[in-house]
């Protein structure tokens, strides 16, 4: 006689009925995604009838508020309809619309007025699986401007096209990073301490400002040499190239000094920690400010391991984002 595991049957069945209710609110999202689109063209093809004036504009789509939302409940308030509408708008080919996406995503996607830089934010979205939550972070901390900087115009058609590719190490540093949902004050004194515990506090937004492949691994590593004892603020390694990647924190301007001490912790890193088949160390110094002359001096001519970046603790505009350009340059 078999004996039955009460517990492992209620598991099992659990997790059926929990993966079909998934597929089944995925199923009607994207159902309703694609009504939305055909409802938006309906709407701007009536309004293309000789009728495209904005005041009629405004009174058939509170015409069309009021009676769809007596039949069909909310959903329909002219405010949305008016989004339907642009949603045809920004796609007008039905293929275009992915059905990955919700109408959440949608509508602050529809948001974004650069068209590489949408597509760049769709793709993203799929591949890492963001939330509407992460791509409204994403996009108000410019990842797609910061990641572009140094991108002529094959690179950033490339970029739009099949977003963040980490083909080598400098397509994972981005310079600023933007660390404004640490909490902390621009204006307020700062003490690295108090930087590096209000990350480690969000790490998982931490991670996601990363980017991809990154995995935490320590905080304070402290390592020995000759008696002495110093400590790397952050470690991680990032699965995707397959290397340690150790982070400094500066509160200040970066100093040569600084970029010494990373230099010494990626030689340890790499002589006594990499292991087969891990790739050479990247060290990574976080400040506040930093004079690109004193790290290209620092640095050898043929640095591909040492990155310094500043770092923000304030969403950036994209004025600042062209001024970091011009100073580049």
């Amino acid at each position: 006689m078999v004996k039955l595991n009460k517990q492992d049957l209620y598991g099992r069945i659990s997790r059926i009925i929990e993966d079909a209710r998934g597929r089944l609110v995925r199923a009607i999202n994207t159902e309703m995604v694609v009504a939305y689109w055909h409802i938006g063209r309906e709407i701007v093809e009536e309004e293309q009838k000789g009728k495209a004036r904005a005041e009629y504009g405004k009174r058939l789509l509170e015409d069309l508020s009021k009676r769809l939302s007596e039949k069909f409940g909310k959903g329909f308030s002219d405010g949305n309809l008016w989004n339907m509408r642009q949603f045809y708008q920004t796609y007008p080919i039905l293929y275009s619309v992915r059905r990955e996406l919700s109408w959440t995503h949608y509508r602050i996607l529809m948001r974004i007025d650069k068209p590489q830089a949408r597509s760049f934010y769709e793709v993203e979205c799929i591949k890492n699986k963001w939330s509407a939550r992460e791509l409204e972070r994403q996009k108000g901390s410019l990842l797609f401007e910061r990641l572009a900087l140094s991108k002529d115009k094959k690179g950033l058609l490339k970029l739009a096209q099949k977003g963040q590719e980490l083909n080598a190490y400098e397509d994972m540093i981005k310079d600023p990073y933007v660390l404004e949902f640490t909490g902390l004050s621009p204006q307020a004194k700062l003490y690295e301490n108090k930087l590096e515990q209000a990350l480690i506090d969000n790490l998982s937004k931490f991670l996601l400002e990363l980017g991809k492949g990154f995995t935490f691994v320590a905080r304070q590593k402290r390592i020995t040499l000759d008696g002495g004892h110093f400590y790397i603020d952050l470690v991680f390694y990032n699965t995707a190239l397959r290397c340690y990647v150790l982070i400094d924190l500066k509160i200040g301007e970066l100093v040569h000094q600084d970029i010494g001490q990373m230099q010494m912790y990626v030689n340890f890193y790499d002589r006594e920690v990499k292991q087969k088949g891990d790739n050479p160390t990247v060290g990574l110094v976080l400040c506040e400010d930093k004079k690109d002359a004193v790290v290209r001096y620092t640095l050898p001519k043929d640095n591909k391991q040492i990155f310094a970046s500043r770092y923000k603790l304030y969403l950036p505009t994209e004025e600042e984002l062209l001024l970091a350009i011009g100073r580049k340059r």
